[in-house]
């Protein structure tokens, strides 16, 4: 059809199909030498462009009274700038209308209909032209699968403009969102028609994650705009968080450990303004799965370290805590970036994301206790760190209410770490500390080993003391009542445990008896010494006193 020689001022086409080559079309460093009157009779711009270099060529002539010799006939030159595909696709337009047959693909397809738009090759100025035979082949052979629209789609990104301006771009979203939202075509990835319903159910799940995967490689301009038609067409809440969280890991550094950023988002602004758009679409009602929750918590780690505004935050917030159920114990460990924190881990937040789940008017009491157990982790954890104040733990401890727990093990033993990694604090803080914990919800092991810890304030162990005091002598109670309803026989076998329970009842009383007695020794000791310091500081006075006047005497 054609063939191309080297030129020093670039590459040079020409028609080998006999046909006259009497104008050049310039296309960035190839010109292409080709038949005027075809051009003409297919593209309307060539037309135009043709008649006036020709008509300013003859006035030109008649003005500078030139003849025209024969054989030295005026060739038209036309230079098009920015055209859409470059020379590859101006080739292809040109085999096209030479009558020559080319193969169309999603890709090319999309640039051929952009270049018929810029050379205005419709059918009102010719029958059966470029744009229209594109279209068809857009129409039945691109759009009627996923995967060749997405392939239009990305070719789009090279004439944005363009490919907005006639429409191209709207359709091949349109024609994603629309076969994505109905499940049940069995064309939606290319599925053969006869596949039976157990094969397209099974391979779903995977083809949308390709899906997802294919949209990463989207501008972002072009990926919101495909997220904005999803949402528009009531698609699952489940696939746009999917798209969103998977474009973000592709574009964000740090989300995750296995993140591959794309150099197209540099610099640090970039990443926040995209972080901060794909949040503002992330659907808050959606029933996030264990793995999305973390990606979620990825996604509020990226936006504290990239300083994202309060109110994106906050949205991210409040859809995690709605979810806090779903976290895991290493997801609510996140670190304190902020210099105004000295603390390891950011309490602040999960005394937020707490409040957030409490708003929620769902939350039943299993989930309750679930974030219950999780919270108690997080004591645990943090409560080595030298710099958490009382006043921190105490507040996270009792952000939840007393249903959360079943039972206070686990806070007791969140305690008994912060007691022991903070031997320092004053005894009134160690009781505030110590009044988060419900002493009746301790199990056997809890209250044995609480009875015995001289980490906790003196009236806690009193108390603990006291509440296993009252469970013996309920369980003595029932024991007796038990007694008088059977035989002679049990009543005998029953009369040792009884004494047994009494026994160690009255051990547990004489414990008691011995601990208020130091309590009150303790007590008494402390006024004791206090007054003494008292009495010290008056004889230090007086002496002082004295010292004085003795040396104003002796002065005088």
């Amino acid at each position: 059809m054609g063939a191309e020689t080297q030129s020093s001022k670039g590459q040079a086409w020409f028609c080998t199909i006999g046909l006259s080559s009497d104008m050049e079309v310039e296309v960035d460093d190839t010109t292409y030498h080709l038949n005027k009157v075809l051009l003409m009779s297919k593209s309307r711009k060539l037309h135009q462009l043709i008649t006036e270099q020709e008509q300013s060529e003859e006035k030109r002539k008649l003005h500078e009274q030139e003849e025209v010799e024969e054989g030295n006939s005026y060739i038209p030159h036309i230079r098009l700038e920015n055209f859409p595909g470059g020379p590859e696709i101006f080739e292809m337009v040109v085999k096209i209308c030479y009558g020559v047959k080319v193969n169309l693909s999603a890709s090319t397809a999309v640039l051929l209909r952009c270049a018929a738009e810029e050379l205005e090759m419709t059918e009102e100025y010719s029958p059966d032209n470029l744009i229209l035979k594109t279209e068809n082949f857009l129409s039945h052979s691109v759009f009627s699968n996923t995967q060749e629209t997405m392939t239009a789609l990305k070719a789009c990104e090279s004439v944005s403009s363009l490919a907005e301006s006639i429409g191209i771009r709207n359709d091949c979203i349109d024609s994603i969102v629309s076969r994505v939202s109905s499940p049940s075509d069995p064309s939606l990835f290319g599925w053969p028609m006869n596949d039976r319903d157990s094969k397209r159910k099974q391979n779903k799940g995977s083809k949308l994650e390709l899906l997802s995967e294919d949209l990463t490689e989207l501008s972002f301009p072009t990926f919101i705009r495909v997220v904005q038609a999803m949402k528009a067409k009531d698609l699952s809440d489940n696939i746009v968080e999917t798209a969103l969280i998977r474009y973000a890991k592709k574009h964000i550094p740090g989300i995750t450990s296995r993140s591959l950023v794309s150099s197209t988002i540099a610099s640090e602004n970039q990443q926040r303004e995209l972080l901060e758009t794909i949040i503002s679409h992330l659907p808050m009602d959606s029933s996030s799965a264990t793995s999305t929750t973390r990606s979620l918590f990825g996604l509020l780690r990226s936006a504290i370290i990239l300083n994202t505004s309060e109110k994106c935050r906050t949205v991210l917030e409040r859809k995690i805590g709605s979810h806090l159920e779903k976290a895991t114990l290493d997801d609510l460990l996140i670190p304190s970036y902020s210099y105004l924190n000295e603390t390891l881990y950011d309490i602040d937040l999960v005394e937020r994301l707490i409040r957030h789940f409490l708003e929620n008017a769902a939350v039943s009491s299993p989930l309750l206790t679930v974030v219950g157990k999780l919270i108690d982790g997080v004591l645990c954890e943090i409560a080595s760190d030298a710099n958490l104040k009382p006043g921190n733990f105490y507040n996270l401890a009792i952000s939840l209410p007393g249903a959360a727990r079943l039972y206070d093990d686990g806070l007791y033993r969140a305690i008994d770490i912060y007691l022991k990694s903070h031997p320092r604090i004053l005894e009134e803080e160690r009781e505030k500390i110590c009044s988060v914990m419900d002493f009746q919800k301790l199990t056997i092991e809890g209250c044995t080993h609480a009875a015995q810890n001289e980490r906790l304030p003196l009236r806690a162990v009193v108390k603990v003391l006291f509440l296993e005091q009252l469970q013996l002598r309920t369980l003595v109670t029932a024991v007796t009542e038990e007694d008088g309803g059977e035989t002679a026989g049990e009543t005998k076998v029953d009369v040792g445990v009884w004494e047994k329970v009494v026994r160690e009842n009255q051990v547990l009383r004489l414990d008691i008896d011995a601990m208020r007695t130091r309590l009150y020794h303790l007590e008494k000791e402390y006024l004791n010494l206090k007054e003494v310091i008292a009495n010290i500081d008056k004889e230090r006075m007086y002496v002082a006193n004295a010292s004085i006047t003795y040396i104003r005497t002796s002065c005088t």
